[in-house]
């Protein structure tokens, strides 16, 4: 997560700045930024009804007070402050997703709404309202804010549905798609950062990165936790065991009988053996034994028994006596006369 520092005192800036401000303004002003000791951003309703006024006067004074304070020799006598706001935000990257910033800043909700404060009466400031593809973000120039926007955008088509990234693939893919942009800022830091800006591409809780509607990142049931945790570990799994390595990997408790009806019920799961399941994507395909057997002499053509065996059990945890005993049912596998099973 990212930790930074400011060396001004948020808090104390604030006060200089406002000093000169009619006390009913700056008692305005400390509730619509929620800059006194109740930190909670007060709406212009429930300031126009304290004081008996309608909502857009409520709104005029606001503005009002803002541009007295940008006019003001006491906010001139800041500038230092603000100064320094600008050069941690390029430091940072030129554009920065707005709860990361200002959380980075400090664990005070109070001290994150002065900071706040600051960059909306900072001419230098601009911020970036939420959208469909984009959360809240505060810039320093404009130029290189749309090139991140548009190369955002980029990265975002050139991923598939169900694709999943680690953090140093997504990073290199994304430096990629940045074209026209500083040299400086073509790293995997900066960008990790950028990428915490969109909306479509986000992190599983394994850090894998991918399109946020998909159900590998935006994980909400036992069968999404389950895929993970199955894919993290890289092999079939009884769903007991499947079970206890969600609890192991995410944290969360399930029963293991809910565990076995979510995953019959998924297609990205296929049981390879009694009560053990892998994903369909490893190359493992749905059916029984049997129906297993047809689709190898389908593919391949008669086979002797030796070769049926291996091949089923490359997808099936099963006994090879019980293989033998489906090639023995006569409705859909023969022997021919080279002693080789073929469908019937």
């Amino acid at each position: 997560m990212l930790k930074t520092q400011l060396k001004y005192k948020p808090k104390q800036v604030t006060k200089k700045i406002m000093a000169n401000l009619p006390k009913r303004t700056s008692e305005v002003i400390e509730g619509r930024f929620g800059l006194s000791g109740d930190w909670r951003r007060k709406t212009l309703e429930s300031i126009g009804q304290k004081y008996g006024i309608t909502r857009e006067r409520v709104r005029q004074i606001e503005e009002a007070a803002l541009a007295s304070i940008r006019k003001s020799a006491e906010y001139q006598n800041e500038q230092d402050a603000f100064q320094e706001l600008r050069e941690l935000i390029i430091s940072l990257g030129g554009v920065v997703r707005e709860d990361d910033f200002l959380s980075s800043l400090s664990p005070d909700s109070e001290t994150r709404n002065h900071v706040n404060f600051h960059l909306i009466l900072g001419d230098e400031f601009t911020r970036h309202h939420e959208d469909d593809d984009f959360h809240p973000r505060w810039s320093v120039d404009s130029d290189l804010t749309e090139c991140v926007h548009n190369s955002l955008k980029n990265l975002y088509s050139t991923l598939s549905d169900e694709e999943l990234l680690s953090e140093d693939q997504i990073t290199k893919r994304f430096i990629s798609k940045l074209e026209g942009t500083a040299e400086k800022y073509k790293n995997a830091e900066i960008t990790r950062r950028w990428l915490r800006i969109s909306k479509l591409i986000g992190q599983n809780p394994l850090g894998e990165w991918g399109k946020t509607e998909s159900s590998n990142i935006n994980v909400r049931n036992i069968r999404d936790y389950a895929f993970l945790a199955m894919r993290h570990k890289g092999e079939p799994l009884h769903f007991r065991d499947l079970a206890k390595n969600i609890c192991d990997v995410f944290g969360r408790e399930v029963h293991t009988a809910a565990c076995h009806n979510e995953l019959i019920k998924d297609p990205r799961f296929v049981l390879v053996g009694r009560g053990i399941y892998a994903l369909s994507s490893w190359g493992y395909r749905p059916g029984i034994v049997r129906e297993i057997i047809e689709e190898i002499i389908k593919e391949n053509g008669p086979l002797s028994r030796e070769k049926i065996t291996q091949n089923v059990l490359k997808e099936r945890q099963v006994k090879p006596n019980t293989i033998m005993v489906n090639l023995q049912n006569s409705k859909y596998f023969k022997r021919n006369k080279d002693g080789l099973y073929a469908l019937v």
